[in-house]
């Protein structure tokens, strides 16, 4: 691709991305990310797509065991409360109009 007299070349200092940019536009009108060193080969894509699948078995499967003790929990949390409240004094409410 030429590029016109009122074109630049701005490079990223964070990702190293070289940007085009027009003055009279004033935009950029162009971008290039340079090339990753860590880019996944397209030989082993079988074996990324099955490391994926397995970390999203593991994570469904822990969310199955989490919901499934969260209903025991919530009932000892339940009967926690309900002894607490056994143990302490029955009051009256105070009402505003009441201490006048």
């Amino acid at each position: 691709m030429s590029k016109l007299s009122s074109e630049f070349d701005v490079v990223c200092p964070c990702c190293g991305t070289t940007q085009t940019v027009d003055l009279h536009l004033k935009r950029v009108v162009a971008h290039l990310e340079p090339q990753r060193e860590d880019k996944p080969q397209l030989d082993h894509a079988q074996q990324i797509l099955a490391e994926e699948a397995a970390r999203r078995e593991a994570l469904f499967q822990q969310s199955v065991s989490d919901n499934q003790t969260r209903g025991d929990e919530l009932s000892k949390r339940f009967d926690e409360a309900l002894e607490q409240a056994r143990h302490e004094p029955i009051t009256r409410p105070e009402r505003e109009f009441d201490l006048d």
